[in-house]
């Protein structure tokens, strides 16, 4: 049996640098040249620690901030059950600093528990200067974000998920969406580019690399519905009302009754295997006779409650 690997908390820091551009020339260079390297955690065993930030010391230069999202990759919507889209989280995430925090989606799905239904863990890595390269190299060139619109949709694919791209890095800054990411369609005029995003995505759906560990957040999003199906438990929390989630507007203009919790306030709930948070978990409601369905979503270093 694997042995489980080591727990790492989340960086703190919040430095924040300029991105500058790329040479054309320059980029030609890496993506003959570029090569992998061996991951390996901060000098503490803690992301955001290394004496000093690396982000202006290679040929692609990124913000270095340990909480500056430099590349991103997140898909979701279509045709999902509110709870799937209430926990909905980028799949990876690298930061200034080389910290990447990423969910592995070869990995086989945590079995339910009851009526819980447990989401993959993240996990954390700590790239050297040498990794990051590489991986924006690739980004920008093979994988197309260099020269992609910002938005793909064939038009003909219904409830299909949405995949986005996020960089800044080497100049660009940009988010890309493609609708129904990977779809086969050789007469689509955006043929070429779409294979090359789905290749990305295919990388960074299955990213990883050694020196890996399991992220623990130190903050959540619990969300609260008054849609509930399963059996009910007691509801968890003396200090914590249903009133105490607020509407939360996102900005993919979703809304819904939002709390950001913290790791104490998830103990509570008693679940083992969680890091990566759930979906639903039905709660009676304390004294109002409501049913009610709790989704818990991690948040990263970056997002705001």
């Amino acid at each position: 049996m694997t042995k489980s690997p080591p727990v790492r908390r989340a960086p703190s820091a919040l430095p924040i640098a300029r991105s500058i551009g790329l040479p054309t020339v320059l980029l030609a260079t890496i993506l003959v040249a570029a090569c992998g390297g061996t991951g390996s955690p901060g000098p503490s065993g803690s992301p955001g620690t290394s004496p000093e930030p690396t982000g202006t010391q290679g040929a692609i230069e990124h913000p270095s901030g340990p909480t500056d999202v430099v590349l991103r990759f997140e898909e979701g919507g279509g045709l999902m059950a509110f709870g799937a889209l209430a926990g909905q989280a980028p799949t990876f995430t690298l930061y200034g600093d080389g910290t990447a925090i990423f969910r592995d989606w070869t990995q086989q799905q945590p079995p339910a528990v009851g009526d819980v239904l447990p989401q993959l863990p993240f996990q954390i890595v700590r790239l050297t200067e040498d990794q990051v390269q590489e991986l924006l190299a690739f980004a920008v060139g093979p994988g197309g974000l260099d020269v992609a619109r910002q938005a793909y949709d064939p038009g003909n694919v219904a409830d299909a998920a949405t995949a986005i791209f996020t960089i800044t890095a080497g100049g660009i800054t940009k988010n890309v969406s493609v609708v129904a990411l990977g779809f086969d369609n050789p007469q689509s005029p955006d043929a070429l580019i779409l294979k090359q995003l789905a290749s990305l995505g295919e990388r960074l759906r299955g990213f990883s690399a050694p020196g890996t560990a399991i992220w623990a957040p130190d903050r959540y999003r619990g969300i609260l519905s008054e849609d509930a199906f399963g059996n009910p438990r007691d509801w968890p929390w003396t200090a914590i009302a249903p009133a105490d989630f607020k509407p939360l507007q996102l900005p993919t203009g979703m809304s819904w009754n939002a709390r950001t919790m913290t790791a104490a306030e998830v103990g509570a709930l008693g679940l083992e295997g969680i890091e990566g948070g759930f979906l639903n978990l039905v709660l009676h409601g304390p004294g109002d006779g409501k049913v009610y369905s709790f989704t818990l979503r991690p948040l990263l270093p970056d997002e705001a409650a």
